[in-house]
């Protein structure tokens, strides 16, 4: 199973980004941890502060893989492109945010994207990538009968 971790805008600074919100560990310090925890998975990561390149991500690999998991950032509240990008694909995207979104400012609160996704993880951290990652690792169980 080969799943892509998909980071939007600003998520290059996290460890260095207001760390009382986002924590004091950068994505690239985490990842390894999600690699050993789910070995029998091929795990990839793309980071892009660019909107036309994270849609482009998109359908590069939309068709091709069994999951992505996205993390639009700011563009979760903004994008109507991206979110016109995930109703597009195939492959099943599940959004995730570090902080709990319900708990944020209004503008915050709504998400273009989440009508699309096959669901949304928010408020714990990078644990919500692990959240997701394993999300996937039980529909592929599902799939094979375990």
């Amino acid at each position: 199973m080969k799943i892509l971790l998909l980071n939007g805008p600003n998520l290059n600074l996290l460890g260095r980004r207001e760390p009382a919100l986002y924590g004091n560990r950068s994505f690239e310090d985490y990842f390894p941890s999600l690699q050993e925890a789910f070995p029998a998975l091929t795990l990839s990561h793309f980071q892009s502060n660019h909107e036309g390149v994270l849609i482009d991500q998109l359908h590069e690999h939309g068709f091709a893989l069994d999951g992505i998991v996205l993390n639009a950032g700011g563009l979760t509240h903004t994008s109507v492109a991206l979110a016109d990008a995930v109703a597009a694909i195939a492959t099943p995207v599940v959004e995730v945010h570090l902080t709990n979104l319900a708990a944020r400012e209004e503008f915050r609160q709504k998400s273009l994207l989440g009508r699309y996704c096959a669901g949304s993880i928010s408020g714990f951290g990078l644990e919500s990538y692990r959240l997701a990652v394993q999300w996937f690792a039980g529909q592929q169980r599902k799939r094979v009968g375990f």
